[in-house]
């Protein structure tokens, strides 16, 4: 029996990671593997073609990170099972360790390996071959399951959700970083504890950011992801609509190992909207809203998220003063309110210069100030959003 053949063979014997040889690629490399030697060379060389097709259309350049990618976002019965601090026992702790040998043998496959014999037939499709060692990470990995994670949250740190209310993936993350940020580093470290008590499994609290648009709120939240994701720090975004949803995706994530934050981005209702009790409840009151690895963080230019008109104040409800108490109810609902002011002139251009200073901008200080200053006035405010927009116009007409 061939290398391949004996390859073939362990494949057909995977049992933890089977769900794994539904993937595309995967499952054309083992029907390659599957051929007989007897198998005529176009035949051959018309499977192995389309293995190589299938990895490149999926992202792969390297099959061995491929593999990787794969086993570590599995999420196979033993990862489960760990995730929730239960001992699988010796026959599933077997079984796993026999797939990673058979999947890093896989990964370890070069092209030379699956083409002997076909070389007169001219220069073939290739792949990278790379050594990655899946069987000893994998299992390092478990070690730190709060950490690392599994499934998609093993790949990604930051995720939306999609219309049908699944958890989905952002491919292409907000890169911004704390220290990127100017000003506000009271408001940042209140934040920072609160999300750090989070990730301790100590008692963290929900957490209103309000303040004056194009301070950096939302900024300061995915900056303190990016700061703590290698900790076990995820963050699901969630739209004002889909909040009913909420107390399914707290059931999906009671279990996971990992810490997330449910971001509420510009958070604003009509006393008539549904979502404001659905939110009310989720915050304090459904029995579905504690999860102890769950903060939900939301953003709002309003500081009390429910807006009021003057008729409001001036209604003919008969318990008027209830009336008020419960639009304003909601706001009192998050355990930590966090207040990003728009900044004076000194602090907004102190963040003009940072950002040009970082930009390698050579510049004037007192005509750059002037500059700004006139930027932020046609826009009639200061912000941080605003320095940043001034800073790239700059840049994008090369004045400097």
């Amino acid at each position: 029996m061939t290398k391949l053949q004996n390859l073939y063979m362990r494949m057909c014997a995977v049992s933890v990671l089977r769900e794994l040889l539904e993937d595309r690629v995967i499952r054309q490399l083992t029907e390659y593997l599957a051929l007989p030697t007897t198998c005529a060379d176009d035949i051959r060389l018309s499977s192995y073609s389309r293995f190589v097709y299938e990895l490149s259309q999926n992202g792969g350049i390297s099959l061995a990170h491929y593999v990787q990618r794969l086993v570590f976002e599995s999420e196979n019965i033993y990862v489960r099972l760990a995730g929730r601090g239960k001992t699988p026992d010796s026959f599933l702790t077997k079984n796993l360790r026999e797939d990673l040998k058979t999947f890093d043998e896989l990964a370890a496959l070069t092209p030379d390996e699956l083409t002997k014999g076909l070389e007169s037939y001219g220069p073939l499709p290739g792949f990278a071959s790379d050594k990655v060692g899946i069987c000893d990470e994998y299992m390092s990995r478990i070690g730190s399951i709060g950490k690392y994670g599994y499934g998609i949250y093993a790949g990604y740190k930051m995720f939306y959700i999609g219309k049908d209310f699944s958890v989905v993936p952002v491919q292409n993350p907000d890169s911004t970083r704390l220290c990127d940020l100017v000003g506000y580093k009271r408001e940042q470290q209140k934040i920072l504890d609160n999300t750090r008590a989070l990730l301790k499994g100590m008692p963290a609290a929900n957490i209103l950011l309000t303040g004056d648009a194009g301070t950096g709120k939302s900024s300061t939240v995915k900056a303190v992801v990016n700061e703590l994701a290698s900790e076990g720090l995820r963050i699901i975004e969630i739209r004002k609509n889909q909040l009913h949803a909420i107390p399914k995706i707290l059931d999906l994530l009671s279990e996971n190992p990992l810490k997330f934050i449910l971001f509420i981005d510009d958070l604003s209702y009509t006393k008539d909207d549904d979502g404001y009790s659905a939110l009310k409840a989720v915050l304090e009151g459904s029995v579905s809203a504690k999860s102890g690895n769950v903060a939900i963080y939301a953003t709002s230019n309003r500081r009390h998220i429910v807006k009021e008109t003057f008729s409001d104040r001036s209604g003919d409800d008969v318990h008027f003063n209830d009336t008020m108490q419960e639009t304003l109810s909601l706001s009192e609902r998050f355990g930590l309110q966090i207040s990003f002011s728009k900044p004076d002139k000194a602090a907004y251009l102190e963040i003009v210069h940072s950002l040009a200073d970082k930009a390698g901008l050579e510049y004037d200080g007192a005509a750059l100030e002037l500059e700004a200053e006139r930027f932020a006035l046609k826009r009639g405010n200061r912000s941080g959003r605003a320095a940043k927009q001034f800073v790239d116009s700059i840049i994008s007409s090369k004045k400097y």
